[in-house]
Parts: structure tokens; sequence; C-alpha cells
């Protein structure tokens, strides 16, 4: 077998296993309210201390990965993220659990960026199906993890034996990608490779386009994890809907997402990638905005909204490759990344507050407000970088 299938099979196993860890801070919230017997503000900390750890990973975690060998620093990364694994197995207090969060959540992110990053060397011919059928492959570690341990899991213990689990998996990952070549960006000869280092996180920041892929993922951030962190409340609250209706209205549009990276994975190399943005922003932002306007009755729209949202993260990151130099790549994607999620964060931090002052239906207009902006400042960016953009 070729070493670039090895270390693809590592990539499958990593973001399979990584997909399943992030999912269960959600799935353990009530065994660890229970066990630990903490206040809701506590039970908060684990989700704060996660985006602090992705935050943090990203803008330092972003720059040390491209100062070092990809595979050196992929390496580094999985071991910090088993690490804080182990230290979910062997503890049993709730402040070394939020320790163990801030590196777990925060390794995991930089590694899924970073494979994101390096599989396009893989597959140079298939770039965008490979990076599709990766994030395909952990949409169903998440998903599968949820099912598997929200119907089996029962109390602390189990938290213990699914890391275990998760630690044996991450294990194989190690081996198969330490004993393989893994393709760098910055090996001389390659297609855009420049000295690693030659550059000042200012220049990215000065880059003219910082500024508007900040805007366009972070507006994508607010409608994806948006209609994921409320629609059921809305559902249930404005639209008076069953909680089994609206939480399988949730269920299909990431069902949607999930599918969609698995059946659509192909088309992206096609099309390219300006051209598979382009469909896919035209399709969502159509299937969501008439979905939430329309109430109830076209909730179904919604939720098929989820097909379309299914390549654009993934492809939206291969995007940044033919934006920045190859040597600041992952700084560039983490700071991008990090500065827009602050926008989630925000989010998610004055919806509550809004919809105490103006109710879910005027609040939720926030949603597709934020998905017509991102299809305006994406178009807006296409233009603005003329025809040279629109051959990627």
């Amino acid at each position: 077998m070729k070493q670039k299938n090895v270390v693809f099979w590592g990539f499958l196993i990593l973001m399979m296993t990584l997909g399943a860890s992030d999912s269960l801070r959600g799935v353990f919230s009530v065994i660890f309210t229970e066990h630990f017997n903490l206040t809701t503000n506590q039970a908060a900390q684990i989700v704060t201390v996660s985006y602090a750890g992705n935050l943090v990973f990203l803008l330092i975690g972003g720059r040390l990965t491209d100062r070092f060998p990809r595979k050196t620093a992929m390496l580094a990364m999985l071991l910090i993220w088993m690490l804080a694994l182990l230290l979910f197995i062997v503890s049993d207090n709730f402040y070394i659990v939020l320790i163990g969060m801030f590196f777990a959540m925060g390794a995991s992110t930089l590694l899924s960026t970073t494979i994101n990053i390096v599989t396009p060397l893989l597959f140079a011919t298939t770039p965008g199906l490979a990076v599709n059928f990766l994030f395909f492959v952990q949409g169903v570690g998440t998903s599968g993890s949820q099912s598997l341990t929200g119907n089996l899991a029962s109390d602390f213990y189990d938290w213990k034996i699914t890391n275990a689990l998760l630690l044996g998996l991450g294990l194989v990952a190690f081996l198969l990608i330490m004993m393989n070549r893994v393709p760098d960006h910055r090996i001389h000869g390659q297609a855009g490779a420049d000295e690693p280092g030659k550059y000042r996180f200012k220049d990215i920041l000065a880059n003219r386009s910082f500024i508007p892929v900040v805007l366009l993922f972070g507006f994508y951030f607010i409608a994806e994890h948006g209609i994921m962190n409320w629609l059921v409340a809305y559902g249930t609250q404005h639209l008076a809907l069953s909680k089994g209706t609206a939480a399988n209205a949730l269920a299909i549009f990431f069902g949607g997402i999930t599918a969609g990276r698995l059946i659509f994975s192909p088309l992206i190399d096609r099309l390219g990638i300006h051209r598979s943005i382009t469909i896919f922003t035209l399709g969502a932002s159509l299937l969501y905005v008439a979905g939430i306007l329309g109430g109830a009755s076209t909730l179904w729209l919604l939720s098929a909204s989820g097909l379309f949202f299914s390549i654009l993260y993934p492809t939206m990151v291969m995007m940044l490759q033919s934006i920045f130099p190859a040597s600041m790549i992952s700084t560039a994607t983490g700071a991008v990344i990090s500065v827009a999620s602050l926008f989630d964060i925000g989010f998610n931090i004055f919806f509550g507050k809004m919809v105490d002052l103006v109710g879910y239906e005027r609040s939720f207009l926030v949603l597709p407000a934020s998905m017509l902006l991102f299809a305006i400042i994406y178009f807006s960016f296409v233009r603005e970088r003329g025809k040279s953009f629109k051959k990627i």
C-alpha cells in the first residue's frame, strides 16, 4: 500500500475519533452536573473553556505549525490531545476536566484544520473529494458517538471508558502518521512554497483579503451554529412544534450536512473551488432564508438546506490556500477561524438577551440576515479578486 494511502487511513481514523471526542461534552453534560454537583454556571464553563482552547490553539498553534514540518506539528498536537484524554481517564476532579477540555478541544480543532491543509497535497488530482470525505467521516464519528453514548452512558465511569477507547484509536492514528511521510507545502519545489518564518503576524492582518474572509467565516458560523444551538427552542417556543418535531428538523439539517459531504464531494474537483462555493452558497441561502421566513410550514426547506451547507466549510478552508502564502497558511487559517469564531461566541451571548427583549420571532431573523450577509460578502469578494480567483 502506498504511503499516502496509509497516511490517509491515519487521517480517517483520526477525524472519526476527533468527531466523537468533540461531541462528548454535550452528551456527558448531565452526568458531569450530577457527578460533580455543578451549578448551571459551572456546567457552562465547560463550553467556555472549550471555546478558549480553540482560540488559543488556532492563534498560537497555527503559527508553530508553520514553523515546523507538518508531520512534526501534527504528531505534537496529537500527543497533546491524547494526554488530555489521559487526564480524563485518571482524574475525578472537575477542574482537571476543565483543563483537559481546554487542551483536548484546542488540539482537536488545530488537528482537523491541519488535516484540511495537508490532504490536498496527498491527492493533488482530487483534493475536494478527499477533504470533504474526511469531514463526512468526522460527521459520522460525531453522530455515531452521540447515538451510542447517549443511549449507553449512565455514569462517570462510562466517561472514562469512552475516553480510553478514543485514546486507543488516537494511538493507532499516531503510529500510522509517524511511520509514513506527510507532505509539506514548504518543501522546495512545491507550488507556492517559500521559506518559513520570513513573515510577521501583522503581515497576515495586513493582507487585503483578511477582513473579508473573517467576515465570511464569521457570518457562516452564526448561520450554521445558530441552527444547532437554537432551532429546537425556536421551534417549540415560537412555532408551537413538539420537541420531537423540532429535534427531527435539526437532525435532518445536520444529517444533510453529513450525507452531502459524501454525495457531493466528487463534484468539488470537477467544478473547482469557486464554482462549488458559488452554487452551494446560492442553494443554501435560498432554502435557509425561505425556510425560516415561512415559519412552520416551510421548516422543511431549512432542514433541506443542510445538503447545500455540506461542502461549504471544508471547501472554504481549502480556498484560503489560494489567498495566503504557503509558509503562513496554518497561521493564517488559524487566525481567520479563531477571529471569526468570536462572531459565534458573541451571537450566543447576546441571542438569549435579544429573545428576552423582543421575542423569538424577531431575534431569529438574525440567522437569515447572517446567511444573506455571508452570500453578499462572498460574491463581493469574488468580484474584487477578479478572474484569477475564479480559476481555482
